[in-house]
């Protein structure tokens, strides 16, 4: 309990830093909150992946705190919404989940349905489809069971000796921030011959890890729950060239308006940026145009680094981005300010 307690003390913190009372006072803000894997908390020391993850208590009672502190609960369509009109004086914020993850059904929507709150998944299609690479979980497998590791990084082979946590959780680190700088076919092919040599299924592990279409269908009727996409195999897109960046999130798109039936307005992407420090951070979900440096983060809180708007030419935080409705998502009833 007493854990829990001083996470919901920084999270209040951070809130309050990354809305702003001023502004708050003023016109009327909010916070869009991105989380990724809401499940009990596991025994053993090596966790690498634990700082992207919350207890479902944890999450219960940051809803309750949210709800006593005066905010709003929206889906994204009413978030870009809000985002065009006048200021109101109450704040809103947006709980959003990515990956299709299977803790999410398994123990975050039993709280979110008990609160009754709005919530938006973003829905890479790869994975309920049993072919996406959750590669980060093969990683973190092989290191936990091993103590010595040869990698080929470039032409190079590198060899590592890790047996106690730290060095583990240093390895993981380094691997993993060079894994995100790759091609997704350069990832892809590192990945396959490390989980080949050290007899990890990645494939088994990806599935077991993520919902399948029968999961999202029962999350889909609810009508609480808004559906994004998060392009096909969840790439980094940063590390893509344009074509291939574009027919990814195209097609990740067009599967899940296939398979849902319905129109996709959202979109979320995976940042090229370090893994972040805490269990949850503030998103900015837009259309994407052309490539632009990751903004760098603050504790927990930050806004997601994301493509510079095709008509304002703005960033996060400009003045220009704050008046073009196109950099909020890619909803037909916002209008395109050029």
């Amino acid at each position: 309990m007493a854990s829990d307690d001083r996470w919901l003390e920084r999270f209040r913190l951070e809130l309050a830093w990354f809305t702003g009372q001023a502004v708050l006072r003023s016109r009327g803000a909010g916070a869009i909150l991105r989380f990724q894997h809401v499940r009990p908390r596991r025994r053993g020391a090596f966790q690498p992946l634990r700082e992207s993850e919350i207890s479902p208590q944890f999450l219960d009672r940051a809803i309750h705190a949210l709800k006593r502190w005066g905010y709003d609960f929206l889906g994204m369509d009413d978030v870009c919404r809000r985002a065009v009109t006048l200021p109101q004086n109450r704040r809103f914020v947006a709980l959003t989940f990515d990956g299709a993850n299977k803790d999410l059904i398994s123990f975050a929507y039993p709280v979110l349905a008990r609160h009754a709150v709005p919530f938006t998944i973003y829905v890479p299609t790869a994975f309920p489809d049993g072919v996406g690479e959750a590669w980060w979980l093969g990683l973190e497998r092989m290191i936990a069971r091993e103590s010595r590791i040869n990698l080929m990084m470039g032409e190079k082979e590198q060899r590592f000796t890790v047996t106690g946590n730290a060095e583990k959780q240093a390895l993981f680190s380094f691997v993993e921030s060079w894994l995100r700088s790759l091609p997704p076919a350069d990832l892809s092919a590192a990945i396959a011959d490390l989980c080949t040599r050290y007899r990890v299924d990645l494939a088994a592990l990806s599935r077991e890890a993520s919902m399948d279409w029968e999961d999202l269908a029962r999350l889909a009727a609810d009508p609480l729950v808004t559906v994004g996409s998060a392009t096909v195999n969840y790439p980094i897109l940063a590390n893509m060239k344009d074509a291939a960046a574009l027919r990814e999130m195209t097609m990740g798109k067009a599967v899940a308006e296939a398979a849902f039936d319905r129109e996709i307005r959202h979109l979320a992407f995976r940042s090229a940026i370090a893994r972040l420090s805490g269990a949850a951070t503030s998103s900015w979900r837009r259309r994407p145009a052309l490539p632009a440096p990751s903004r760098p983060s603050r504790a927990s809180w930050m806004r997601r680094g994301a493509p510079i708007c095709a008509h304002c030419r703005g960033f996060p935080g400009t003045a220009g981005y704050n008046h073009c409705a196109c950099c909020v998502c890619w909803c037909p009833e916002l209008p395109s300010r050029r």
